[in-house]
């Protein structure tokens, strides 16, 4: 393998490809570039970032992704969207780089939920199918398009006239039994020799989209988990991550749902517990043998919206306050901690400026905290924080609304409390 591998993310901004970004960003194996057809929230967390790729179902996509892999070195392309998977892998040989994926015949089958269950039929357990509305005898049912993303176009029908109107939306459904009980998905890793090398179960308590935003391992069954997984790693032959999901009926059998061929976007569960199914998929990509092993601590993972910022502020120096701001209490400020070394890192210089009663020197050495600035400025109560500000290059964070405020009016410059940092973070 060369020193570092430059891996290209095409989408880049899908919560698949920004699990993919949080698994490799630390990795010392490889260089992270991002692509995106539409701009979106790749553009805020990817370094190097290239944007108006053509859409996928353009003639123009392939073309322009090998463009995109001559021009930029790319070794391999991870793709982070079903349908992208399926056309990188039929396209393979004119990109001019591998594609971090199952073979061509295993996405396609796991793009289709209609090839999925018509090829596991004999491998895995499958609700009952409909070929028509007026074969169903019972209500509720369970409706989902034949290709689809999330929880899009996925319902529960109560009635003829709701199916009728639910077929006209999405004509390719698939008309199944509903099954009312608990929901899994089943986080697995096979290797380029075909072997099951990870089994991991866990529950779906919450889910927003379509994706698991509260989720924790399920430890029971997990023999029929293994046993799940193994049929179908045998019919599918799956390389790298992939993952399956299952549903119970009401007597508590176990139906599969679907089986997709990448990582889940919530697997990050286990890579918190030491299965990093992306990092591990690169090496497999690459021919390497793998480790696996998990760690057995008790963990549950709870997902919301999060934040990222981009902002037009240009500066050199950061002023920061103290206490009630690096000091909170008895702790430190963590947050402001990581931003003080993201600030040494980018070159800025570090100023301390404070009202601390005691001897500044001998706190920062209670906390550990001696030897982050560049500069301590040290006043009084009557002082005025402004006065010692000495660049208009800078950026003043404080608790302090009047301090804030006084910097600046007569400084002009942005300034910021505790809690608006976080526009600061990269």
């Amino acid at each position: 393998m060369k020193s570092k591998l430059n891996i290209l993310i095409f989408p880049c901004g899908s919560e698949i490809a920004l699990e993919i970004y949080r698994s490799l960003k630390y990795s010392t194996h490889v260089n992270l570039i991002g692509a995106n057809s539409v701009s979106d929230h790749g553009r805020f967390v990817f370094e190097r970032y290239i944007d108006n790729v053509p859409f996928v179902n353009s003639p123009d996509f392939v073309p322009a992704l090998a463009k995109i892999v001559k021009e930029n070195t790319i070794d391999a392309i991870y793709p982070a969207m079903d349908s992208v998977i399926t056309i990188l892998t039929k396209h393979e040989e004119m990109l001019g780089c591998k594609v971090i994926a199952s073979s061509r015949e295993t996405t396609e089958i796991c793009l289709s939920k209609t090839k999925t269950y018509a090829a596991l039929k004999d491998y895995a357990p499958i609700a009952k199918i409909y070929d028509a509305i007026d074969q169903v005898s019972k209500f509720p049912i369970f409706m989902k398009p034949d290709i689809g993303y999330g929880s899009r176009g996925a319902r529960i029908v109560h009635n003829v006239e709701e199916a009728i109107l639910h077929l006209k939306q999405y004509p390719t459904s698939i008309i199944m039994d509903y099954l009312p009980g608990p929901e899994y998905t089943v986080d697995c890793f096979s290797d380029r020799h075909g072997e099951l090398r990870f089994v991991g179960p866990r529950v779906r308590s919450r889910t927003m989209n379509g994706i698991s935003v509260h989720t924790y391992p399920y430890k029971e069954r997990r023999s029929e988990f293994q046993a799940i997984a193994s049929s179908i790693n045998q019919r599918l032959n799956p390389r790298g991550a992939w993952f399956f999901q299952i549903k119970e009926d009401h007597l508590g059998n176990f139906f599969l749902l679907e089986v997709a061929s990448r990582l889940g976007g919530s697997s990050s569960l286990y890579r918190n517990l030491g299965i990093n199914f992306a990092l591990l998929s690169v090496f497999d990509t690459f021919n390497y043998d793998v480790e696996v092993f998990s760690n057995t601590y008790d963990i549950e993972m709870d997902r919301a919206l999060d934040n990222k910022y981009r902002t037009s502020i240009d500066f050199s120096v950061a002023y920061f306050d103290f206490d009630d701001c690096l000091l909170l209490g008895n702790k430190v400020n963590a947050d402001m901690v990581k931003l003080i070394f993201q600030f040494r890192n980018a070159g800025k210089r570090i100023v301390l400026i404070t009202k601390h009663e005691k001897d500044i020197n001998e706190t920062l050495s209670i906390y550990r905290l001696a030897d982050l600035f560049d500069r301590i400025i040290h006043l009084t109560k009557e002082d005025d924080k402004y006065k010692y500000i000495d660049t208009n290059d800078a950026i003043f964070i404080d608790d302090s609304h009047a301090e804030r405020r006084s910097v600046y009016k007569y400084l002009g410059i942005p300034v910021f409390s505790p809690d608006t940092i976080e526009c600061l973070f990269e």
